[in-house]
């Protein structure tokens, strides 16, 4: 395909709004499919994973190619569902315009602002579709209203619809309107034209001193106003749709993304480095290859497929390509064009579109193929951070063998989860978004690797201390033929600041203890330290000091002074009136302005401690301490409080003392847990 002819848009908006259901009728009108698939039967194209199946909803970006009018448009497909943010970050990176799916009986979502934000992040041109128009209280009217208040007078429609709910049969188009329109519709066609002329106008100076003069614009230079305006992000136009069962208004739909959103050769071009400096960028089928890898699969069968797309050059079947970001050449195979579960061969893809590689074996989501004696490189993918985690057991020895390899594909395919283990509490744990990303994950995991994973909320990491200056004596001795075993020290405990870490100290004098012993001390001591008192936890934050002691010539030994001190510090510990430390975090929340006083109230209940509020522009950001403890499901507690319209991010701060009131419950719980583990 020549690069004028192509269109890249990538399908936004609320989950339900029908944009699965909007792609599997584009490909029904334009005969690429023979019979119109539904969520509910669950055999759309889009939606073929099973997990989307028994979801009812996308969980990945899919590529819908639609050949019409000698245009080829590559619709992606993307989940409107929060968790699923990361698919829709990298889809929005490789086009050039975007469609925004409004459900016409509820309308302007959590989900539609998200998109036009992302949208305005991007600079890409856009247009509301407004869907659903079939169902019980649709009101394009209404639609209508709700965009302009939430998103500009800029926003205007395109169409008049003919009839609404079930009584809706088509629209009439306002740009190019037909000589016989419904006597019903001519004021409402006249009037929304007269808008759209206006509109038009304001985007254009020599138009604009025209119109206001009375003086005719003729249709050409009316459409060629508005296409500018559009790729300006400056006119934005609302269409009606019904996808299904008759897919009304699709075929006005795919005239309008051919006609004013923009193609390869008009769209914003991308930043594009030679080494570490930015190279002129052109669509040239002939040029150097310059493609960008946007999403990976992860299959059991095929291995990885890369899904690309061409900015620059043409990538073919059986070559050889650069890896700019790894240095490392790959082999091209079969090439493929995605149409859901399956793939279409085809032996090149060229600038401008987008295909897939199967079975690369270095290259990851965000990599960019070039040539060795041209390398070339794009920006890497600003993906979401999640901080909701899980920790992660096999259910089996047989999947404690699987569990890493499945983990580490699954990361791959995608790159908002993570894979770590924490070193205080020896689990593994998975990191995401929230909870149904990560129940998604697994499910995959086990489809497709044969890994059978179970998730729970990941232990507090709770460290222990003391509060009070105490002296501790302990003497090791054992008597059993021949050389026996002797350690005898005194060692003096004493707090210290939080987060001061352990200190060792010996006020020895006159060789009590010799000096070759008093390594050993300091190792038993520190050996001590990984179990507290109270509940087992790590002890933090005190100073041990060894003040005294004594020795025998014959039975004196390293390992008999590591028992002493070991014994020593835990005898001391019981008079040292220890207590739990817990951690707390830095916890930054952004929120709509109407909707601080219910976060605020959420992290009192929380134990959080509020640091300030920074109101900017409608959003107000939130900075508190909370307890890690109190904040493990903050993900789903921050939706729920703020109707998804909320964002946060933690870091760890610093580690303080349980309230006296919680310490019971915590020492009781982690007693039960060891008994369990010993069972």
């Amino acid at each position: 395909m020549d690069a004028k002819d192509l269109r890249n848009v990538v399908i936004l908006g609320h989950t339900g709004s029908g944009k699965t259901s909007l792609s599997e009728a584009a490909l029904f009108h334009t005969k690429a499919i023979t019979r119109l698939g539904t969520i509910t039967d669950g055999n759309t194209v889009s939606d073929f994973e099973p997990e989307e199946i028994k979801r009812g909803g996308s969980i990945q970006t899919t590529l819908v190619s639609i050949m019409d009018r000698d245009t080829k448009i590559n619709f992606l497909d993307t989940p409107g569902y929060d968790d699923f943010l990361g698919e829709v970050v990298s889809a929005i990176r490789v086009v050039e315009g975007a469609a925004v799916v409004v459900s016409a009986p509820t309308g302007v979502d959590v989900g539609t602002e998200r998109a036009w934000k992302m949208c305005d992040a991007a600079q890409i041109p856009r247009m509301f579709v407004v869907n659903k128009m079939d169902r019980e209280n649709a009101n394009f009217a209404k639609n209508v209203a709700d965009i302009q208040a939430s998103f500009g007078r800029k926003c205007i429609p395109f169409q008049v619809p003919l009839g609404e709910a079930n009584e809706f049969k088509g629209v009439i188009s306002i740009i190019d309107p037909p000589s016989d329109i419904p006597e019903e519709v001519v004021a409402d066609v006249e009037s929304a034209r007269e808008r759209l002329i206006e509109a038009a106008a304001e985007n254009d100076d020599e138009l604009g001193d025209r119109y206001l003069n009375g003086l005719e614009i003729s249709h050409e230079e009316i459409i060629a106003a508005i296409r500018t305006a559009i790729r300006t992000s400056n006119l934005v136009p609302i269409l009606a749709t019904s996808s299904s069962p008759n897919a009304i208004g699709i075929d006005e739909l795919l005239q309008t993304t051919q006609s004013f959103l923009p193609a390869p050769t008009d769209g914003q071009p991308p930043d594009m480095l030679n080494s570490v400096h930015p190279v002129e960028y052109s669509t040239e089928p002939a040029g150097p290859l310059a493609a960008f890898v946007f999403k990976t699969t992860a299959d059991p069968f095929v291995g990885k497929l890369s899904v690309f797309r061409v900015y620059q050059g043409t990538i073919k079947s059986n070559s050889e390509v650069w890896n700019s970001n790894r240095e490392h050449s790959e082999r091209i195979g079969q090439l493929y064009l995605p149409k859901g579960k399956n793939q279409e061969n085809v032996s090149e893809v060229t600038a401008g579109d987008i295909g897939a590689i199967g079975k690369l074996t270095e290259t990851l989501t965000g990599d960019t193929l070039s040539t060795k004696d041209n390398p070339v490189s794009f920006a890497k993918i600003n993906q979401p951070v999640g901080f909701f985690r899980m920790a992660v057991t096999p259910a089996s020895k047989d999947d404690l063998d699987k569990m890493s390899m499945a983990l580490s594909r699954i990361v791959e395919e995608d790159p908002t989860l993570h894979f770590s283990r924490d070193s205080n509490t020896s689990e593994s744990l998975i990191t995401g978004l929230g909870d149904t990303q990560i129940d998604v994950a697994l499910e995959k995991i086990k489809r497709k690797f044969g890994a059978d994973l179970r998730v729970k909320m990941p232990k507090v990491p709770y460290k222990e201390t003391i509060t009070k200056v105490t002296n501790s004596e302990y003497r090791h001795k054992k008597q059993s033929g021949g050389h026996g075993q002797f350690g005898h020290v005194l060692i003096r405990l004493e707090p210290q600041e939080r987060d001061e870490g352990f200190a060792f100290a010996t006020e020895i004098t006159g060789g009590k203890v010799p000096k070759e012993y008093i390594p050993s001390v300091e190792k038993g001591v520190i050996k001590a330290l990984d179990e507290g008192s109270l509940a087992g936890y790590p002890l933090v934050d005190l100073r041990a000091v060894l003040y005294d002691g004594s020795y025998h010539d014959v039975d004196s030994s390293g390992m008999s002074f590591e028992i002493a001190s070991i014994q020593a510090l835990k005898q001391g510990l019981k008079d040292a009136q220890p207590v739990l430390l817990e951690p707390v975090v830095s916890l930054h929340v952004k929120v709509p302005d109407s909707y601080t006083g219910e976060v605020i109230s959420d992290l009192n209940v929380k134990r959080g401690r509020i640091l300030g509020m920074t109101p900017d522009d409608g959003i107000t950001q939130i900075d508190a301490e909370v307890p890690l403890a109190e904040i493990q499901r903050y993900a789903q507690d921050l939706r729920s409080v703020s109707h998804g319209k909320g964002t946060y991010t933690l870091e760890f701060n610093h580690y303080d003392q349980v309230p006296p009131n919680l310490e019971v419950k915590i020492i009781e719980d982690a007693k039960r847990d060891k008994l369990e583990e010993a069972a």
